[in-house]
Protein backbone atom coordinates (compact mmCIF):
# COMPACT_ATOMS: atom_id res chain seq x y z
CA UNK A 1 0.00 0.00 0.00
CA UNK A 2 1.40 3.40 -1.02
CA UNK A 3 2.12 6.07 1.56
CA UNK A 4 1.91 9.79 0.85
CA UNK A 5 4.82 11.61 2.49
CA UNK A 6 4.63 15.38 2.51
CA UNK A 7 6.70 18.46 3.36
CA UNK A 8 9.92 19.79 1.82
CA UNK A 9 12.38 18.91 4.58
CA UNK A 10 10.89 15.46 5.16
CA UNK A 11 10.99 14.51 1.48
CA UNK A 12 14.54 15.87 1.08
CA UNK A 13 15.78 13.83 4.04
CA UNK A 14 14.04 10.67 2.84
CA UNK A 15 15.59 11.14 -0.60
CA UNK A 16 18.99 11.42 1.06
CA UNK A 17 18.14 8.22 2.96
CA UNK A 18 17.54 6.57 -0.46
CA UNK A 19 13.84 6.11 0.29
CA UNK A 20 12.16 4.25 -2.58
CA UNK A 21 9.64 6.72 -4.01
CA UNK A 22 7.56 5.60 -6.98
CA UNK A 23 7.08 9.27 -7.88
CA UNK A 24 7.24 12.80 -6.52
CA UNK A 25 4.41 15.28 -6.92
CA UNK A 26 5.54 18.91 -7.04
CA UNK A 27 3.40 22.03 -7.01
CA UNK A 28 3.54 24.01 -10.24
CA UNK A 29 4.23 27.20 -8.30
CA UNK A 30 6.73 25.64 -5.89
CA UNK A 31 10.49 26.12 -6.26
CA UNK A 32 12.18 22.84 -5.32
CA UNK A 33 15.44 22.63 -7.25
CA UNK A 34 17.16 20.43 -4.63
CA UNK A 35 14.30 17.92 -4.54
CA UNK A 36 14.09 17.72 -8.31
CA UNK A 37 17.88 17.27 -8.55
CA UNK A 38 17.85 14.44 -6.00
CA UNK A 39 14.92 12.79 -7.76
CA UNK A 40 16.65 12.92 -11.15
CA UNK A 41 19.84 11.38 -9.73
CA UNK A 42 17.80 8.49 -8.31
CA UNK A 43 15.64 8.04 -11.41
CA UNK A 44 12.42 9.00 -9.60
CA UNK A 45 9.72 10.44 -11.89
CA UNK A 46 8.36 13.89 -11.05
CA UNK A 47 4.77 14.92 -11.71
CA UNK A 48 3.53 18.52 -11.47
CA UNK A 49 0.15 19.48 -10.05
CA UNK A 50 -1.70 22.59 -9.04
CA UNK A 51 -1.98 23.26 -5.30
CA UNK A 52 -5.72 22.51 -5.51
CA UNK A 53 -5.00 19.09 -6.99
CA UNK A 54 -2.42 18.39 -4.28
CA UNK A 55 -4.86 19.47 -1.58
CA UNK A 56 -7.13 16.72 -2.89
CA UNK A 57 -4.45 14.14 -2.05
CA UNK A 58 -3.76 15.33 1.50
CA UNK A 59 -5.25 18.03 3.69
CA UNK A 60 -1.97 18.33 5.59
CA UNK A 61 0.48 21.18 5.01
CA UNK A 62 2.36 19.54 2.14
CA UNK A 63 4.33 22.71 1.20
CA UNK A 64 3.96 21.82 -2.46
CA UNK A 65 5.82 18.51 -2.15
CA UNK A 66 4.35 15.01 -1.89
CA UNK A 67 6.28 11.78 -2.22
CA UNK A 68 4.54 8.50 -3.11
CA UNK A 69 6.42 5.82 -1.17
CA UNK A 70 6.25 2.14 -0.37
CA UNK A 71 5.10 1.11 3.09
CA UNK A 72 7.59 1.98 5.82
CA UNK A 73 9.70 -0.97 6.87
CA UNK A 74 9.30 -2.63 10.25
CA UNK A 75 11.79 -5.09 11.76
CA UNK A 76 11.76 -8.14 13.96
CA UNK A 77 13.46 -7.89 17.33
CA UNK A 78 16.09 -10.36 16.16
CA UNK A 79 16.91 -8.24 13.11
CA UNK A 80 17.32 -5.14 15.25
CA UNK A 81 19.52 -6.93 17.79
CA UNK A 82 21.74 -8.44 15.12
CA UNK A 83 22.44 -4.99 13.65
CA UNK A 84 23.92 -3.63 16.90
CA UNK A 85 27.72 -3.21 16.67
CA UNK A 86 29.58 -5.53 19.03
CA UNK A 87 31.31 -2.62 20.82
CA UNK A 88 28.06 -0.71 21.47
CA UNK A 89 26.01 -0.79 24.67
CA UNK A 90 22.51 -1.74 23.42
CA UNK A 91 19.58 0.64 23.90
CA UNK A 92 15.96 0.02 22.93
CA UNK A 93 12.85 2.09 23.59
CA UNK A 94 9.49 0.38 24.08
CA UNK A 95 6.26 2.35 23.64
CA UNK A 96 3.41 0.88 25.65
CA UNK A 97 0.09 1.84 24.08
CA UNK A 98 1.23 5.09 22.48
CA UNK A 99 -1.48 6.34 20.09
CA UNK A 100 -0.38 9.79 18.91
CA UNK A 101 1.66 9.68 15.66
CA UNK A 102 3.20 13.06 16.54
CA UNK A 103 4.67 11.54 19.69
CA UNK A 104 6.02 8.54 17.81
CA UNK A 105 7.59 10.78 15.17
CA UNK A 106 9.23 12.96 17.82
CA UNK A 107 10.58 9.92 19.68
CA UNK A 108 12.05 8.52 16.46
CA UNK A 109 13.74 11.87 15.79
CA UNK A 110 15.27 11.90 19.28
CA UNK A 111 16.13 8.22 18.93
CA UNK A 112 18.14 8.97 15.81
CA UNK A 113 19.95 11.80 17.61
CA UNK A 114 21.07 9.61 20.51
CA UNK A 115 21.62 6.42 18.52
CA UNK A 116 18.96 4.05 19.86
CA UNK A 117 19.06 0.59 18.35
CA UNK A 118 15.32 0.31 17.89
CA UNK A 119 11.89 1.51 18.96
CA UNK A 120 9.50 -1.29 19.88
CA UNK A 121 5.76 -0.90 19.38
CA UNK A 122 2.85 -3.30 19.73
CA UNK A 123 1.48 -4.57 16.45
CA UNK A 124 -2.14 -3.89 17.36
CA UNK A 125 -3.84 -1.22 19.47
CA UNK A 126 -1.07 1.34 19.14
CA UNK A 127 0.18 3.91 16.68
CA UNK A 128 1.63 2.61 13.41
CA UNK A 129 3.99 4.09 10.84
CA UNK A 130 2.31 6.62 8.57
CA UNK A 131 2.91 9.90 6.76
CA UNK A 132 2.43 11.99 9.92
CA UNK A 133 5.07 9.96 11.75
CA UNK A 134 7.38 10.40 8.76
CA UNK A 135 6.95 14.18 8.71
CA UNK A 136 7.37 14.71 12.45
CA UNK A 137 10.39 12.40 12.54
CA UNK A 138 12.12 14.45 9.79
CA UNK A 139 13.26 11.25 8.08
CA UNK A 140 14.17 9.27 11.21
CA UNK A 141 11.38 6.85 10.28
CA UNK A 142 13.99 5.41 7.89
CA UNK A 143 17.06 5.64 10.15
CA UNK A 144 15.69 4.18 13.40
CA UNK A 145 14.55 0.57 13.30
CA UNK A 146 10.92 0.21 14.34
CA UNK A 147 10.18 -3.23 15.76
CA UNK A 148 6.61 -4.51 15.81
CA UNK A 149 5.76 -7.23 18.36
CA UNK A 150 2.51 -8.92 19.34
CA UNK A 151 3.18 -9.08 23.09
CA UNK A 152 5.17 -6.47 25.00
CA UNK A 153 5.57 -8.54 28.18
CA UNK A 154 6.96 -11.53 26.29
CA UNK A 155 9.35 -9.21 24.45
CA UNK A 156 10.59 -7.81 27.77
CA UNK A 157 11.18 -11.32 29.13
CA UNK A 158 13.08 -12.22 25.97
CA UNK A 159 15.35 -9.19 26.30
CA UNK A 160 15.93 -9.94 29.98
CA UNK A 161 17.19 -13.39 29.02
CA UNK A 162 19.67 -11.60 26.76
CA UNK A 163 20.97 -9.53 29.68
CA UNK A 164 18.92 -6.36 29.31
CA UNK A 165 17.74 -4.25 32.25
CA UNK A 166 14.26 -2.75 31.93
CA UNK A 167 13.51 0.78 33.16
CA UNK A 168 10.07 2.37 32.95
CA UNK A 169 9.18 6.04 33.15
CA UNK A 170 6.47 5.64 35.76
CA UNK A 171 5.54 7.41 39.00
CA UNK A 172 4.58 4.29 40.95
CA UNK A 173 7.19 3.62 43.66
CA UNK A 174 9.73 5.26 41.40
CA UNK A 175 13.25 6.54 41.90
CA UNK A 176 14.49 9.87 40.61
CA UNK A 177 15.59 9.21 37.03
CA UNK A 178 19.10 10.50 37.83
CA UNK A 179 19.68 7.85 40.52
CA UNK A 180 19.77 4.82 38.20
CA UNK A 181 22.86 3.49 36.42
CA UNK A 182 22.05 3.15 32.72
CA UNK A 183 25.46 1.84 31.63
CA UNK A 184 24.06 -1.62 30.87
CA UNK A 185 22.14 -3.20 27.97
CA UNK A 186 18.90 -1.28 28.42
CA UNK A 187 15.24 -1.22 27.48
CA UNK A 188 13.49 2.07 28.29
CA UNK A 189 9.69 1.80 28.52
CA UNK A 190 7.47 4.84 27.87
CA UNK A 191 3.76 4.58 28.61
CA UNK A 192 0.73 5.85 26.75
CA UNK A 193 -0.42 9.47 26.77
CA UNK A 194 -3.43 8.81 28.97
CA UNK A 195 -2.86 5.80 31.22
CA UNK A 196 0.91 5.40 31.35
CA UNK A 197 2.53 1.97 31.55
CA UNK A 198 0.10 -0.95 31.62
CA UNK A 199 -0.03 -3.30 34.63
CA UNK A 200 1.40 -6.36 32.85
CA UNK A 201 4.34 -4.37 31.50
CA UNK A 202 4.93 -2.64 34.84
CA UNK A 203 5.22 -6.03 36.55
CA UNK A 204 8.22 -6.81 34.33
CA UNK A 205 10.17 -3.62 35.07
CA UNK A 206 13.46 -3.79 36.97
CA UNK A 207 13.18 -0.12 37.95
CA UNK A 208 10.55 2.60 37.79
CA UNK A 209 11.89 6.12 37.47
CA UNK A 210 10.22 9.52 37.58
CA UNK A 211 11.03 13.00 36.39
CA UNK A 212 10.75 15.68 39.09
CA UNK A 213 7.75 17.97 38.61
CA UNK A 214 7.71 21.34 40.40
CA UNK A 215 4.65 22.94 38.83
CA UNK A 216 0.93 22.28 38.84
CA UNK A 217 0.92 19.79 35.93
CA UNK A 218 1.53 16.20 37.04
CA UNK A 219 2.84 14.64 33.82
CA UNK A 220 4.89 15.34 30.71
CA UNK A 221 4.15 14.66 27.07
CA UNK A 222 5.40 11.14 26.21
CA UNK A 223 7.93 12.35 23.64
CA UNK A 224 9.30 14.98 26.04
CA UNK A 225 9.70 12.40 28.81
CA UNK A 226 11.43 10.05 26.38
CA UNK A 227 13.80 12.82 25.29
CA UNK A 228 14.79 13.72 28.85
CA UNK A 229 15.36 10.06 29.73
CA UNK A 230 17.36 9.29 26.60
CA UNK A 231 19.70 12.21 27.11
CA UNK A 232 20.33 11.21 30.72
CA UNK A 233 21.22 7.74 29.45
CA UNK A 234 23.61 9.21 26.89
CA UNK A 235 25.10 11.60 29.48
CA UNK A 236 25.99 8.67 31.71
CA UNK A 237 27.34 6.54 28.88
CA UNK A 238 29.33 9.35 27.26
CA UNK A 239 30.48 11.73 30.02
CA UNK A 240 32.27 14.87 28.92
Amino acid sequence: MAQYVYGKNTVIQLLKNKRNFSELIIGRDTKNDEIISLAMKQGIPVRYMTRKEMDGITKENHQGVIGVADDFRVYTLKEAQQSIPSEKQPLFVMLDGLEDPHNLGAILRTGDAVGVDGVIIRKNRSVSLNSTVAKVSCGAIDTVKVVEVTNLSETIRSLKKDGYWVVGADNNEAKDYREVDYRVPLLLVIGSEGSGISRLVRENLDFSVKLPMYGQITSLNASVAAGVMLYEIIRQRHPV
